[in-house]
């Protein structure tokens, strides 16, 4: 005969494994929940298409990527993903995220053809640069790690580059081993951001600074080594046809238009400033081989807006896309 005081301890384990079994059901549930918010977040209606210029919107669908003819004018077609930072090419689109809470929290998403999510990393900092390979193999991102702004000192970034086709992912590319001055070079405060990648999916270039200096560095993916060419370059951009780099070139000490664009051929190494005169704190993208865009501050209280200028430093800016960032041409 079962005793009354057994019979309320199996009432008490039932109740108990119950509001487990419910209490995880809720748990699965909300979490499945919030992947499927953010895996919608990240898709959008149109994909990435050939003669497209994309980039994230300012204005009409804030903070999402739209979509401009690569050439002509036309209204832009918006209802893209939700990112901070934004490139694309070849089938392949990298968007940088930042969610809102304690702490904040940062994602990678890769994207395929028609922007739908493939893969998502989780990421320590604020978004600052995104670059895909011409292939749309190698990808590339920078977060600041602290500061927001290169214009000062008190900044210390972190980038990561990730292989498409094997997977592999190099969380911080500062251990790369360096050569400076012809020396293989060590210091803690080495700051790598700004990666730009050639054809072969091999080479790529990026900004090192170390000592208060910055140096445009030229790197082997296979060899797993960086070597540095020049001073005085950041957020180097390779052009379609790998023959020159734009970058910003610092012209001025402290914060106050600390920056100007140019170019630098890579066979003779001569550098030419572009017809833009104002401090460009971006990595400029090249629209083809004659054109880069690049962000403004915008004007009439918008945050930014996208401007293009030749590449042979003739000419004069032109305002390309009111209310936008991050452009990318898909050719």
């Amino acid at each position: 005969m079962t005793s009354p005081l057994s019979s309320l301890r199996s009432r008490v384990v039932a109740v108990t494994a119950a509001a487990a079994v419910l209490t995880g059901v809720a748990v699965t549930y909300t979490l499945h929940a919030a992947q499927r918010a953010e895996s919608a977040d990240a898709t959008s209606e149109f994909g990435l298409d050939r003669g497209k210029l994309y980039f994230r919107s300012t204005e009409a669908g804030a903070g999402r990527v739209a979509r401009v003819p690569a050439s002509g004018t036309a209204a832009r077609t918006t209802g893209g993903p939700s990112c901070e930072r934004f490139y694309a090419a070849s089938g392949t689109g990298l968007c940088l995220q930042r969610r809102s809470g304690i702490p904040p929290k940062s994602y990678a998403v890769v994207m395929d053809d028609r922007l739908r999510e493939k893969r998502r990393i989780a990421l320590t900092g604020i978004p600052n640069r995104a670059r895909v390979s011409a292939s749309g193999r190698m990808l590339s991102w920078t977060m600041f790690a602290t500061g927001d702004s290169y214009a000062g000192s008190s900044f210390s970034t972190r980038t990561s580059i990730l292989d498409t086709r094997t997977g592999y992912l190099i969380k911080n590319m500062e251990e790369i081993p360096l050569t400076l001055d012809g020396s293989r070079y060590h210091s803690p405060d080495v700051n790598y951001w700004g990666v730009t990648f050639a054809k072969d999916d091999n080479t790529f270039y990026a900004t090192v600074s170390t000592k208060g200096r910055t140096h445009l560095v030229r790197g082997d993916m296979k060899k797993w080594a960086a070597t540095a060419l020049r001073t005085n370059v950041e957020c180097p951009s390779l052009s379609p046809d790998n023959t020159r780099i734009a970058f910003k070139k610092r012209v001025h000490k402290g914060t106050k238009d600390p920056w100007r664009l140019y170019v630098l051929d890579l066979r003779t190494m001569r550098e030419h400033p572009l017809a833009e005169r104002h401090s460009v704190d971006d990595q400029a993208a090249w629209l083809d081989d004659d054109t880069l865009a690049y962000a403004l501050p915008g004007e009439d209280g918008r945050k930014q807006d996208i401007w293009s200028t030749p590449a042979d430093g003739s000419g004069s800016p032109a305002l390309r896309i009111r209310g936008g960032s991050s452009p990318a041409a898909v050719r």
